[in-house]
């Protein structure tokens, strides 16, 4: 025989509870048929831990119950021990033929050790509920003590506590614990008075992990109330509207919220330019107007946000020229908060290339006096010169390339200055071109061109853009 008693339990649950009495009972029950058998039952640590009864007598196959106390009951703190060991109780007997003795006795037997002396287990005690979990989360989730602990800390949480556990390991970025919590029962849907749900406070702070694993979980977006992708684009966090996109097929890229506003009007705001490329790459509309009538485009003018600026126009033509409800242009309102810096992208270039195209040299002196670009380039890729060249414009011509034209710059097909000039017989253009350096791109002539001249023989100028 190696043991005389058993124990009904291998692990003890405490429920603990801040600021209150925290206790545990388990059973042993005599093994032997005729002999009294005498207790003894310690913990690993007597400082935290009391027993009910610590030295006993069990009569012959009868049982008993015992209570493991936590003693300190005042501490409003979750015991920091139990993330280090993990405490236990230990078991041990011995034959008692009297079946009786007194408490100083029973002391003395277990004294010293021997042969006489059963080890008859251990019961391992955890503390388990909510604040457990909570005092867990402020630990790494790699840790092996926390990987271990927390599903049992877990297991003493009611239906409504796993719900609010989920939100607090979302908002701390703990997608373990998370999913943890989802695995022992916590409802991924569950909203608070206010709406708030696990996804919303992971998207709030970011915490991508944690939507990935509410997402695999079944989490289901409320289209009408759930503006994720706004609060992911405001955040500036591009990997988030990655898994959001990914996640949810059917996401409204476009959707408005109370000011009707989409997500890329708040990434505009804020002139968060790789935002605004991912919006644009999946489906976002740049001319989408809000409800005082401003686009993308107004705000990031407003802001000054130079790079936005130029991303949303290689997007949009039309909201260049698109006024908001009181009658302003992005342009308008550049030019009110003083951004100059956008003055050439937003107004001077159109003017710019309009001057070229008509042969206005006093416009286009305003224009470049005013900081136009004179290299800008158009949708098609044409700069002023090219379209002067074009044209025949020889003193805009002059003009533009006595300011730093590139003679040569190469547009969206690959024609140069010198190629239009050429192919429509503006031979002073093209001598002119020639002698400041300007070299026909013999790649561009191959083929097109060639489709090209015929309709510039026949006057016939549609096949190449004006």
């Amino acid at each position: 025989m190696d043991k005389l008693v058993k124990t009904n339990v291998q692990e003890l649950n405490l429920q603990f509870i801040k600021g209150q009495k925290c206790s545990a009972t388990f059973k042993l029950t005599n093994l032997m048929h005729t002999m009294s058998v005498a207790i003894s039952v310690t913990t690993t640590n007597p400082s935290l831990f009391a027993l009910s009864q610590p030295l006993s007598i069990l009569p012959p196959l009868s049982t008993s119950s015992y209570t493991l106390f936590f003693s300190q009951t005042s501490s409003d703190r979750c015991p920091r021990i139990q993330v280090a060991r993990i405490e236990t109780v230990m078991v041990r007997s011995s034959m008692l033929p009297t079946g009786k003795a007194h408490q100083d006795d029973l002391s003395k037997l277990f004294s010293k050790p021997g042969p006489r002396i059963f080890k008859d287990g251990t019961i391992s005690v955890f503390f388990v509920g909510p604040h457990v979990v909570e005092y867990l989360l402020a630990y790494s989730s790699k840790s092996l003590e926390v990987s271990f602990l927390l599903p049992k800390a877990i297991a003493g949480c009611d239906q409504a506590e796993l719900n609010s556990l989920l939100k607090k390991g979302a908002k701390m970025g703990k997608s373990f614990v998370v999913s943890c919590l989802v695995d022992a029962g916590a409802d991924v849907n569950s909203r608070d008075l206010e709406g708030r749900s696990a996804m919303s406070v992971a998207v709030e702070f970011g915490n991508v992990g944690v939507a990935e694993v509410l997402i695999e979980s079944g989490f289901v977006m409320n289209k009408k109330k759930d503006l994720f992708l706004h609060e992911a684009a405001e955040k500036g966090c591009v990997e988030m509207l990655e898994i959001l996109c990914l996640g949810y097929g059917d996401i409204d890229v476009n959707s408005v919220d109370s000011k009707g506003q989409t997500a890329l009007h708040i990434a505009s705001i804020h002139g968060l330019v790789q935002v605004v490329r991912f919006l644009l790459s999946v489906g976002s509309i740049p001319d989408i107007a809000d409800k005082k009538g401003w686009t993308p485009l107004h705000f990031s003018a407003q802001e000054g946000h130079l790079e936005v600026v130029k991303v949303l126009l290689t997007h949009s033509i039309l909201s260049k020229y698109a006024i908001t409800k009181e009658g302003k242009t992005a342009y308008a309102l550049a030019v009110e908060k003083g951004h100059d810096h956008l003055y050439g992208i937003l107004h001077l270039q159109d003017l710019l290339h309009r001057a070229a195209r008509v042969g206005d040299v006093h416009s286009m002196k305003s224009c470049l006096a005013e900081g136009g670009n004179v290299n800008a380039k158009d949708q098609n890729g044409w700069t002023p010169l090219h379209r002067a060249a074009f044209k025949g414009q020889f003193e805009c011509v002059k003009l533009l390339i006595s300011h730093g034209a590139v003679v040569d710059a190469i547009d969206d097909d690959g024609y140069t200055p010198l190629n239009l000039a050429s192919m429509v017989g503006h031979s002073q253009v093209s001598l002119f071109l020639i002698s400041h350096g300007g070299k026909a791109n013999v790649k561009s002539l191959q083929g097109k061109i060639s489709r090209d001249w015929n309709c510039f023989i026949n006057h016939d100028s549609s096949a190449i853009k004006t």
